[in-house]
């Protein structure tokens, strides 16, 4: 049985999967490890802060989280620039995709 003192260990993406024994894509990791990686570190979060000390129930959740998370990018989710680079301040856009500007009070121009 996996531990959490090994996952503890894991550094890389792929190390996730494979700790897991998750098969995946290896295209689709290297081009979307960051976004995957990031997303399930918010997912897994919860996990965490409700951690009952029953460490095979929480394996199976992160299992799952990274598998939940996977399956999003490799069904074609693709996040939006503002959820990538955090262009949204205080719940406002600071402009649109289409023309990159912004008006007073956070709106587009177009």
């Amino acid at each position: 049985m996996r531990t959490l003192e090994q996952y503890y260990e894991l550094k890389d993406a792929e190390d996730f999967f494979e700790f897991f024994g998750v098969d995946y894509d290896k295209h689709i990791v290297e081009v979307k490890r960051f976004h995957i990686m990031k997303e399930y570190g918010t997912l897994i979060k919860k996990g965490f802060e409700n951690f009952n000390g029953d460490e095979k129930y929480l394996m199976d959740f992160l299992k799952f989280a990274l598998i939940r998370v996977y399956m999003d990018y490799k069904h074609g989710h693709a996040p939006s620039a503002a959820e990538v680079w955090g262009m949204l301040e205080d719940g406002k856009a600071k402009g649109c995709l289409a023309c990159t500007t912004a008006t007073e009070g956070g709106n587009c121009a177009c």
